[in-house]
This record gives C-alpha cells, sequence and structure tokens, in this order.
C-alpha cells in the first residue's frame, strides 16, 4: 500500500536545478526540486542572499526537470517529468504566487518504470518542441506553440521509439530555426540479449543518435546514429545557429568530445588530472555536471569532474567548423548534482548530498596564470594533462543553503534528536530541536535594567533605523546608529521620565509618549507638548504613523490624529471605557490612506474591545471579544498577503487583518478582524509558556510578523502562504523591537535583564534547528552512554585511506619524486617534494583521495554531544571496517562499562568476501570520556549487529546467533544459534527476549 504523505520536515537536497525568468520580469530565478517538492529560488542581487519565494508539494517523484521559452516570448515556462505517467507544463504567476498548470498530458501508467518517459527530458533551445524519454525504448515529441490568443499550446505525441534500446541521456541539439534535433545517448542490447556466451554484451558499443523533428510532415525521423569509442555518460549542447557552431559535447570517461554532422571531424581532448593524486592510478575520470554561459558574443561550458574540479570550456572555430576543445582550470567545489550560471554573474551549485551553495562569478580565468589545455597538443594515447588544484579563486562564496543530507541513524533523547548524516564528501553528527535558528549579530551591557526598547527611522523614506530609544525605570536612553551605537542627547527626546512608546509620525517627525504627556519632535527640533489633566497619568498607549490613542487613568481615551499641515491634534470628544484598560493596539496605517480604522483596548474585565476611528463615527464601540483570562497584550498585524498591482503599477501585498491577543496565564490568541465591519471572527488559540504573553510587530522577509515572548520567545508568521508559529533557539528575553541597518536588514533589538541585543532571524519556514558536527568518515551507527549521555560512534568507508596510510602514500610519491629526477633537477624535486608533503587541502571541499575497492577506512569515536567536541578516538587499521557497536555492562565485571565494536576484515562488497571479523572491547575510563582497549576476538564473518542481553551481548556473526560473556583475553561464546535464514542487521533485546 502506497499512501500520500507529508513528513516533519522537507527534504533538503536537490536532484535537479534549472534557472531562467519565470516570473516575466528580467529577474533571474531558479526552480529546484527536492525529490517530491517543487521549489523556486531567487537569488538577491544586491545582498546575494537566496530567498525561496515558494515551495509546492507534488505527491510524487520528480524525475527530471526543464526550462524553455517561446520564440519571441519573456517568460520561461517549466516541463516536468515525474512518476505519474504524464508531462506536466507549469507556469508561475507572481500575483498568486503559485505555479500554474499549463497543460498536463497523460502518456503512461504512473510509477518509475523502465519504458515509461519520464525519465529523461528535452527542449529544442528555440523553444518549438519537447522530447520526453524512457530508460528503455520509448521516446515522445511534443510540438509546442501559440494559439490566437498567444496561449501556450501542446500538440498530440510524436513516437520514436527504439525497442531493445537503453538511453543513457537526451539533449536538444540547437540547430537555430532548422527543423528541431535531439541527441541520444543509446545502446542496442538486443544481440547481446539473444548470445548466451556474454561476447556480444563485451562487445556491445554506446551510440549517439539524432533525432528530427519535421515540422511540415509532423514526423520524427532517426537521422543518423554513430557508435562511440567511450562509454558517454552525458551530453552537452553547443549553441548553434548565429551564435555557435551547433553540435553536442560528449562527456566520457577520461575524455570530452565534440560531433557535428558533416564534414566536422571529432576533437577529443583528455580531461586532466591532479598532479601528484592519491587517488588509485587505474580509476577513470568523468564529467558529472556541467553549465552553459551564453552571450551575444561568446560562450563557455563549465564542467565538474567527480573530484569537485571546475573547467571552463571553450571551441576554437575557423569558419563554422570547431577545430580544437580548450580546457582551464577555473576553480574546485563540493560536488553537485547541477549547476547554473545566471546572468547576474551568481554560480548556483546544487547537491543531493552537501550544502548548496551560491557562488559570485569574480574572473572569468582569462587573464591568470593557469596553464590551458588542448585538443590540439599532442599526447600519447592514454595519457592526460596534469593541473594543481589550489583554493578559490575566480569564485567568491556569498551564500551557502544548508542540506541535512541522508540518514544513516537517528535516536531521540530528550530534548533534542540526535543524528548521523552523510554527505558526499563531508560527515557529521548533528542534534535537531524544534526551534527557529537565531543568529546574535551583537549583545551590550546597559547601566541597568531597562522596561522596553524601539527603534525609529528619522525620515519616513529611510532604509534603515536612526535611533535605539531604551526607557528605563525613571529615564530613557536614546541612542544612534551608524557604524557604531553610540548615546546622543540632542534627538529631543526627554531624557529623565520612561517612556511608553515612541514612534515616526508622518513623514520625518517623532512622537515620544510618557506618563505625563505626549511631545511631538520636528524635524527642525521643534517641540509641541501635550500635558495630561490634572493629576491623571497615561498609563496605556497605541501609535503608528499618523495616530496616537492614550488610556489615562480611570479608563479614558484620548486620540490623536496627524492633520495635513503636520499638527498632532486631539479629537473633540473622549470615550470612558467600563473598565480600566491593560493594553491597547493600533494596525500600521494602510498605504495610500489617512489612517487605521480600528483601535483594539483590551480591559481588565477580561474584555477586547475594537473602538472604530473613522471620522463618521469615530470612538464607538463596534464588537467585543469574552476571554479566558485578562489580556496582557495586543497587536493588530496583516498578514498572509499576496502581491498585487494598482492602477499606478505600484506593487504592493494585500493580506488579512489579525488581532493578536497575549494572555496572562501564557495563552495566545489569533483571532481575524474584519476590514469592514471590524468584528472578530475564527479564534486560534496556543499555550505559549507560563509568562504572560507580549506581542511586537516585527517584518520579516518584507511581511509583517508578530514576535510573542512568554517563558519563551515564538515568531508568528506567514511563509509562501502558510501560517507558521515556531520557538525561537535563544533564552528568554522581555522586549523587543524590529531593528533595520545595513548589516542587518531585518533584525530584532531585544532586551534581557540589562543586556541589549541585536538578533538576525534567517531560515524562516524551517521546522528544526540543527547543529551540526563535523567527523572525518561516514558515521554508521551511535549508541548513548546512560550515564555521561556522551555518544560512542563507528566511522566507516569504502574506497578509502585511513589517516596513516594517506601519510605512508604521501611520503612514498615524495620519494619516489626525488628518485625519478636527475642529478640536476635533484635538490628541485626535493623542494617539490616537501611543498606536496606540507600541502594539505581540505576533504570536504576537495574530496577524499579514492583507495580503490576492497579498501576501507574506520575509526571509532567518543563525542560529547553537547559541546561537539571529541573526547577519545580510535583509528582502527587499514582494510578494517567497522559495523556494529554497543555499549554494556558485564554481570561479572561490576559497575564498569564496555564498547564493544564489530569490525570486518578484507571486504569486497562485490562479489562478497570477507577475510573474516573481529570483536573489539573497550573499557570505558575517567568518567566515560576515554576508551581503554582490552582485547579483541576473532570471528569468522562479519559481526553486523551487537546488542547487550542480561548482563552479556548477543552478536549476529553472518548468519549465526551467538550470546558471549567478557573474559580476559577475548570474549567467550557461550551458546550459538545456526537456524537464522538471513543475515540479522539489527538486534533489539526485551527483559527477557531478543
Amino acid at each position: 500500500m502506497f499512501l500520500y504523505n507529508i513528513t516533519l520536515q522537507r527534504a533538503t537536497g536537490i536532484t535537479h536545478a534549472i534557472h531562467g525568468n519565470f516570473s516575466g520580469t528580467k529577474m533571474q530565478e531558479i526552480v529546484v526540486s527536492r525529490g517530491k517538492i517543487l521549489e523556486l529560488l531567487r537569488p538577491d542581487a544586491n545582498t546575494g542572499k537566496v530567498h525561496t519565494l515558494l515551495t509546492v508539494e507534488v505527491f510524487g517523484i520528480i524525475r527530471s526537470l526543464m526550462a524553455f521559452r517561446l520564440t519571441g516570448g519573456t517568460k520561461d515556462y517549466i516541463v516536468v517529468g515525474s512518476d505519474s505517467g504524464r508531462i506536466v507544463i507549469l507556469e508561475y504567476h507572481p500575483s498568486k504566487n503559485m505555479f500554474e498548470k499549463i497543460h498536463q498530458e497523460t502518456f503512461g501508467k504512473s510509477g518509475c518504470r523502465r519504458i515509461v518517459p519520464g525519465q529523461f527530458l528535452a527542449v529544442d533551445p528555440k523553444g518549438r518542441a519537447v522530447m520526453i524519454g524512457a530508460i528503455e525504448k520509448q521516446k515522445l515529441v511534443y510540438i509546442l506553440n501559440r494559439d490566437a490568443a498567444a496561449r501556450l499550446t501542446i500538440s498530440s505525441p510524436l513516437e520514436a521509439h527504439k525497442a531493445n534500446t537503453l538511453v543513457y541521456h537526451v539533449v536538444g541539439v540547437d540547430v537555430g530555426f532548422e527543423n528541431p534535433m535531439f541527441a541520444c545517448l543509446e545502446m542496442d542490447y538486443e544481440e547481446a540479449d539473444n548470445d548466451p556466451t556474454g561476447e556480444a554484451a563485451a562487445n556491445t558499443q554506446q551510440t549517439l543518435t539524432f533525432y528530427e523533428l519535421d515540422l511540415g510532415l509532423n514526423h520524427v525521423v532517426r537521422k543518423y546514429s554513430e557508435a562511440l569509442e567511450e562509454h558517454g555518460n552525458f551530453l552537452i549542447t553547443v549553441p548553434g545557429g548565429s551564435d555557435g557552431p551547433s553540435g553536442v559535447l560528449i562527456c566520457s570517461e577520461n575524455y570530452i568530445t565534440y560531433k557535428n554532422f558533416g564534414d566536422q571531424p571529432d576533437i577529443r581532448c583528455p580531461i586532466p588530472r591532479r598532479r601528484n593524486d592519491l587517488d588509485d592510478p587505474e580509476r577513470g575520470m568523468i564529467f558529472v555536471c556541467s553549465a552553459t554561459h551564453k552571450t551575444k558574443s561568446m560562450f563557455f561550458f563549465l564542467a565538474q569532474t567527480e573530484q569537485g574540479d571546475i573547467f571552463k570550456v571553450t571551441l576554437e572555430t575557423d569558419e563554422e567548423m570547431v577545430t580544437e576543445i580548450r580546457l582551464k582550470y577555473f576553480d574546485t567545489i563540493p560536488v553537485a548534482t547541477a549547476m547554473c550560471v545566471l546572468k547576474t554573474g551568481f554560480l548556483f551549485v546544487s547537491s543531493e548530498f552537501g550544502n548548496h551553495y551560491l557562488y559570485q562569478i569574480a574572473h572569468l580565468g582569462d587573464d591568470d596564470d593557469e596553464p590551458e589545455f588542448s585538443s590540439a597538443m599532442p599526447l600519447e594515447e592514454g595519457d592526460t594533462f596534469f593541473f594543481q588544484p589550489r583554493p578559490l579563486k575566480n569564485l567568491v562564496l556569498v551564500d551557502e543553503q544548508e542540506n541535512l543530507s541522508p540518514i544513516m541513524s537517528c535516536q531521540v533523547s530528550v530534548p533534542q534528536i540526535q543524528l548521523e548524516e552523510r554527505k558526499m564528501e563531508e560527515s557529521k553528527n548533528s542534534a535537531s530541536l524544534h526551534r527557529l535558528v537565531v543568529s546574535e549579530m551583537a549583545v551590550s551591557e546597559l547601566p541597568g535594567n531597562p522596561n522596553a526598547v524601539w527603534t525609529v527611522r528619522r525620515h519616513v523614506e529611510d532604509e534603515f533605523d536612526a535611533y535605539i530609544i531604551v526607557s528605563f525605570v525613571n529615564a530613557t536612553l536614546v541612542l544612534s546608529i551608524g557604524e557604531t551605537v553610540e548615546e546622543v542627547t540632542d534627538s529631543g527626546f526627554l531624557g529623565t521620565t520612561p517612556t511608553l512608546s515612541c514612534s515616526l509620525l508622518g513623514e520625518d517627525a517623532l512622537v515620544q509618549v510618557y506618563p505625563d504627556g505626549i511631545r511631538h519632535i520636528r524635524a527642525d527640533k521643534r517641540v509641541n507638548e501635550w500635558k495630561t489633566p490634572g493629576k491623571k497619568t497615561i498609563v496605556r498607549c497605541a501609535v503608528n504613523q499618523r495616530q496616537v490613542v492614550i488610556a489615562l487613568t480611570g479608563g479614558e481615551l484620548v486620540y490623536f490624529e496627524m492633520d495635513p499641515s503636520g499638527q498632532l491634534n486631539e479629537y473633540t470628544e473622549r470615550k470612558e471605557m467600563s473598565a480600566d484598560v491593560v493594553c491597547m493596539s493600533l494596525a500600521n496605517v494602510p498605504p495610500g490612506e489617512q489612517r487605521s480604522r480600528f483601535l483594539a483596548v483590551g480591559l481588565v474585565d477580561n474584555t477586547v474591545r475594537i473602538i472604530s476611528l473613522d471620522p463618521s463615527d469615530c470612538l464607538q464601540p463596534l464588537s467585543m471579544q469574552a476571554l479566558p483570562a485578562q489580556p496582557e497584550s495586543l497587536c493588530i498585524v496583516e498578514m498572509g498577503g499576496v502581491e498585487k498591482q494598482d492602477e499606478l503599477g505600484e506593487k504592493g501585498t494585500i493580506g488579512f487583518l489579525y488581532l493578536n491577543i497575549g494572555l496572562q496565564n501564557g495563552v495566545l490568541l489569533r483571532t481575524v478582524l474584519d476590514p469592514v465591519t471590524g468584528d472578530l471572527s475564527d479564534t486560534r488559540t496556543r499555550y505559549l509558556g507560563s509568562r504572560p504573553v507580549k506581542l511586537f510587530r516585527v517584518r520579516m522577509q518584507g511581511q509583517e510578523a508578530v514576535l510573542a515572548m512568554s517563558s519563551r520567545s515564538w515568531l508568528s508568521y506567514s511563509y509562501q502562504s502558510r501560517f507558521h508559529l515556531t520557538p525561537l533557539s535563544y533564552e528568554t528575553l522581555e522586549y523587543a523591537s524590529g531593528f533595520a541597518s545595513e548589516q542587518c536588514p531585518e533584525g530584532i533589538v531585544a532586551i534581557s535583564t540589562n543586556t541589549l541585543r541585536i538578533l538576525a532571524l534567517e531560515k524562516l519556514g524551517a521546522v528544526f534547528n540543527q547543529v551540526a558536527f563535523p567527523l572525518q568518515c561516514t558515521p554508521r551507527k551511535f549508541v548513548i552512554h546512560p550515564e555521561t549521555n556522551n555518544l560512542i560512534l563507528i566511522e566507516t568507508d569504502h574506497n578509502a585511506y585511513t589517516e596513516a596510510t594517506k601519510a605512508q602514500r604521501k611520503q612514498q610519491m615524495a620519494e619516489e619524486m626525488v628518485e625519478a629526477a636527475g642529478e640536476d633537477e635533484r635538490e628541485l624535486a626535493a623542494e617539490m617534494a616537501a611543498a606536496f608533503l606540507n600541502e594539505n587541502l581540505p576533504e570536504a571541499i576537495f574530496g577524499a583521495p579514492k583507495a580503490g575497492a576492497g579498501q576501507w577506512a574506520s575509526l571509532v569515536r567518543l563525542v560529547n554531544p553537547i559541546q561537539g567536541s571529541t573526547l577519545d578516538q580510535v583509528q582502527l587499521e587499514q582494510n578494517e571496517a567497522a559495523f556494529s557497536v554497543a555499549v554494556c555492562r558485564f554481570t561479572n565485571t561490576g559497575d564498569d562499562w564496555y564498547v564493544l565494536v564489530g569490525v570486518a576484515r578484507d571486504m569486497i562488497l562485490n562479489p562478497r568476501s570477507v577475510a573474516g571479523g573481529f570483536i573489539y572491547t573497550y573499557r570505558l575510563i575517567g568518567g566515560g570520556e576515554k576508551l581503554e582497549f582490552v582485547h579483541k576476538t576473532p570471528v569468522e564473518d562479519v559481526p553486523l549487529a551487537i546488542a547487550p542481553f542480561q548482563g552479556r551481548v548477543l552478536v549476529g556473526v553472518g548468519k549465526l546467533l551467538r550470546i558471549y560473556d567478557l573474559g580476559k583475553k577475548k570474549l567467550l561464546r557461550k551458546c550459538e544459534n545456526k537456524l537464522c535464514m538471513s543475515v540479522p542487521k539489527y538486534i533489539h533485546c526485551y527483559p527477557y527476549k531478543f
């Protein structure tokens, strides 16, 4: 049975990435697929940050993804191949922030099947046709066009099937405006299938086949097929027509080859290798992904090898004939699944296992000293070029998106989840919490304990805040925001009294509300003051850009509104409330309007009342809501908006009004506020903590959000048309305000005890907050020590060297370099050997050396999960692979804890063979922070599972189940069961059974 499901956290690995102008503007956007999720990303050209605009769950597997643009169009469409048995064409609508399904054509059964198309997609570079292909046999071509209303149309499918043929890759060939053509890497297995000797299979060659769509006859023909010398893994389209020579580049093992029709000869160039590489010398090298950049005057390709090295590939032409392929080392980055070169000068690199990166292309690599390799350079067959890898030179990292990586093992421990993950070239151990990540930008101590903080701007057009106002019990401190934050005394604020609220008023005036009155500060420093009548004081207030409402002692409301001349005028009447006012809130003034229509007032009688501020019924009650407890704070925000464009072309968002009510019992209520009648409806409730809830309006990603503070701080925000209420991964805060500066455009300034803190929240939409700790090899399993909660991990990598073996190989290669040099060059060779020995390129970027099949590296690590520090580690010998681990006590050894590690020796995966195995026994000493070797016990097969059982250990050795007890020189076998039908990989024990 297969059921639709939605995971707690969306997948973070990217399998496909395409770029284009999907919103119809000149903005460059990226569409990525994360397994069953389609996501639209937009890199900000100014800040370099990648923002997620839209995430869509497709409830299926996205197998292929391509972008295309109709001839003469300004907008890119998205073609999706999936396991649905359909081809789907999507269009992005920025006003609705959604993908609209333009066409959905069914061609086969659902599921990932060998002969049902969906695995491969290719589009004609002019946007006239699209080919969707299966792994075997079937290929369909759809013609794309416009109707009379300029809407995209799609034809019935045209077949390009070929039986008994496997497909490896498909691309559209750029032939200008001639008949669309597609190139396929294929292999015909019919002869191999009918030959029982296997000789035909060994001699079967891969072919490059061109399919032409005849637009006149509405038919697809198999135009040309050619056998290939090397086995190719993917194709790159070369620009054609007026932009280039057309044709394709075939990326194969150790070579890149250019092919085209007619008299064009094949141009073949070896793939350069790293100089003094520790890799297995017999191992071939392939390109794994590429990106094309094309302008009106030139084009080039960036191709990445499986080691992460990027080469800039250019073609030299002579009268439309390609004469030479040139390769130049560009930079080295982690291995990617897709690369996108954007017209804004960025390179987006997505990965299935590692983090995703956005790089700025600082240089094109034309003017540096790197050697350029050419197909015209004479080389013996089988020889290649060599280059020296180096740190980044042409690329500058500007943004990074974390990728959780595949989970190898998982255990839940209060209050966090311990995970082991694997990246392609980087392993890590992480702890996950349901929290939003908080970046602490700055922390400053204050002269006392403040009770409130605000930020204001000098002018309504200013992008950043000018002042931070901090209120104390008997004073107000004004700080100026610049390169440094300094105290100022000429701001016009009254510093000898506490402040209840402050705000920018009108275009360039400021208002300060304090217990004895209101201070209106003009831009030219003129000050107008309004004093409270008699012995009354202001107890609560609410302000926005044009309005001020205060509550005097006794429940009397006084309303002020700014007139066109910038003067703050009091409304003629005052409103007497039926009970004391405990909290108030005004919404921001909507764009194009004079005032906010509603005032929310919380009273001591456990009610919230909506008061009209419209001139026709000013200060008249509109609605009321009874509350289960006394309100502590109110906040009216506009959330969940979509982009709209008015008659003048101004863009803005139109959302819904929500009244957020924080209660003294720690409960948050969110109620819909009708923008016309002021009625309250659809109340949602959430318990936040043990303290009264304080609410503060902030801005996140251009929209209003609510920061709620109780015993824990929470953020209520709208993200991709969904509401989120997520706790912050930070200590308790007392008061906050929005903060905007050049270094932190959307931050929060908050107070906690006697400190002022500037915080930033960047990973909106994330469900968990992960803390990752890098490891050396792939973590396979881990156990938790019950007394100290330390983690004991086993890390194992196949096709890898241990640190000791790497050092030996480097020493051996250095000695060979010196011996191979002549007497005249001996001194230079010694210097080169010394430099080679001292060279230390980080494996997380440059990759770990590949030792070859049957080579293993393993270690046992003891980790403190809170600090992420390694307390102890034991490196196993070369070709010993750790597969199981357990922590246990033996009945005959008292209170000592032991760690048992199951290890295989000289294991080969295919065909499976193993020279035997061991069970290493370590004693935990030093308070559980050090491993002491006790002994190792030889076994005849791989111990894949170990578990403590009734004071002894239960071990799965191959297909055998054994119980061992601790001996002085090795583990003692107590009993054995030979009746297992399969190899036990996991053993879970209960008091009297397992």
